[in-house]
């Protein structure tokens, strides 16, 4: 599945796009789960460095 999604990240329209993956505690239980965002590769580091 994996190389699917970098298969299509890599195509014309999507080649300025980035996947962002990052953990999250979760409110409700307390686990962490993970959340995941496809953003432009020029506002990655900004995206990283928000908190939420």
């Amino acid at each position: 599945m994996a190389k699917k999604v970098v298969a299509t990240l890599k195509t014309s329209e999507g080649a300025s796009y980035a996947k962002v993956i990052r953990t999250v505690r979760s409110k409700k239980t307390g686990a962490y789960v993970f959340t995941e965002e496809l953003v432009p590769a020029d506002k990655v580091k900004e995206t990283i460095a928000k908190k939420n």
